[in-house]
This record gives C-alpha cells, sequence and structure tokens, in this order.
C-alpha cells in the first residue's frame, strides 16, 4: 500500500461555477500527490513513459490517457521515463454535487450515476475512447455558457456508455497520512502554491501574503504543515 503524505489542493473552481477547465502544453510533471474535494477528468496526450499513481494503483501510461479520479482520491502524475517535451493535457474540473441525488435517482441516469461510484476509485477509458473524445474535451474550454455544460454533460454521458473502462484503485485502500490545515494562513498559502507550481517561487512571496516576516513564517509553516 502506498503510504505518502498528501496534499488536499484547493483548487480554483469556484462555488458559483459548474465546472473549471485547464488546457496546457508542458515537458514534465512536478505536481505532488495530493486529493481534492471535486471530481477530475484528465486528458493527456504524447507523455509515454509517465507514471501515473491513482489510490494504490501504479502504472506507466501509454501517448494517450484519459481518467477519471472522484472526490478526495488521491492521484498524481510524474514525468518518469517520459521524454517528450510537447505533453498536451486538459484538465477538467467539477463539483461532486453538480448532479444532485435526486437528478441521479432517475432511470435516464443509471450509466451516469455507475460512472460516478466507479470513479470514487478512479476509471482508465480505453485508448480508443479517448481518441474519439479526444477533439472534443480539447475544445471544451472554447464553449461557454449552458452549451458548455451540455457538452461536458454529453461527454460523460459518453464515457458511461463506453466499454474496456478499468477502475484503479482496490476497493479498501484508504488514503494515508493526510495532512490537514487548520489554520487559513497556510490555506491561503497552499492555495497559491497550488494556482502557481509550475513557476519558481519565492518565501518572500508566500511571506507576503500572511504579512508575517520571511524567518517568521519559515519556522510558522514548518510547524503547522509538517513540510
Amino acid at each position: 500500500m502506498i503510504r505518502h503524505k498528501l496534499l488536499r489542493e484547493i483548487t480554483p473552481l469556484s462555488e458559483s461555477d459548474c465546472f473549471t477547465v485547464f488546457s496546457r502544453t508542458k515537458s514534465s510533471f512536478d505536481y505532488p500527490l495530493h486529493y481534492h474535494e471535486e471530481f477530475e477528468l484528465n486528458f493527456i496526450k504524447n507523455a509515454k513513459g509517465v507514471k501515473r499513481v491513482i489510490g494504490d494503483h501504479m502504472e506507466d501510461i501509454d501517448d494517450l490517457e484519459l481518467v477519471l479520479v472522484g472526490p478526495n482520491l488521491q492521484h498524481t502524475w510524474r514525468t518518469h521515463n517520459c521524454t517528450s517535451t510537447n505533453i498536451q493535457e486538459v484538465t477538467i474540473q467539477f463539483h461532486k454535487d453538480l448532479f444532485g441525488e435526486s437528478l441521479l435517482s432517475r432511470n435516464q441516469l443509471n450509466m451516469i450515476r455507475s460512472l460516478m461510484e466507479k470513479a470514487q476509485r478512479g476509471i482508465l477509458f480505453s485508448q480508443e475512447t479517448a481518441k474519439i473524445l479526444s477533439a472534443r474535451l480539447l475544445n471544451l474550454g472554447k464553449k461557454k455558457g449552458f452549451d458548455s455544460i451540455l457538452e461536458l454533460m454529453s461527454i460523460l454521458n459518453d464515457l458511461s456508455l463506453s466499454k474496456d473502462m478499468m477502475v484503479l484503485s482496490n476497493a479498501t485502500f484508504n488514503n494515508q497520512e493526510v495532512i490537514k490545515y487548520n489554520s487559513r494562513r497556510i490555506e491561503k498559502v497552499m492555495e497559491y502554491i497550488n494556482k502557481n507550481y509550475q513557476k519558481s517561487i519565492s518565501l518572500q512571496e508566500v511571506a507576503q501574503l500572511t504579512n508575517m516576516a520571511e524567518a517568521a513564517f519559515s519556522r510558522f509553516f514548518k510547524n503547522r504543515s509538517g513540510l
């Protein structure tokens, strides 16, 4: 069983939005093992050799990857043996209550309800499914308003009907040694780090967020976070 300290990610998805989309081209994966309260659909292209970690499941991925991760399930992707410098990634995060219980209980949404339940352990979709949906996933961020939520629902419906999906993490797996922060200052700093992890972040920057001197903040952060 994997035993790591976990980072609780505070995603930029606001309460007033249904979902958020991030589309980027990158040359490496360096975000640590983490979890968050939202569902996450991750599409990755040109990343053969990257190592995927979902719950207690680890595997090197192929050129095309499409995974749905449920709320509070630890996950990360690591560069590992990947040599590509043109990795395409689309990350879609949506609220765990986007589809309320009363809606999911309807017969017409049986398959989506099943999809959401399986996602609690992480779902890997087939290469064929990833290829079929790739253009729609890459273009989802360009849609606006009602059209965007209709397209997301349509994509999730297609995923729920897709063949050869594989549940990844063991049913008995539980996150271990979760880092919990009981300080709003720490939460604010971690939120800033989560949003800006791809750039170099200085001690001065994060100390200013909390209105503390650098030395004082360094001691405070270490004592409260254990990092």
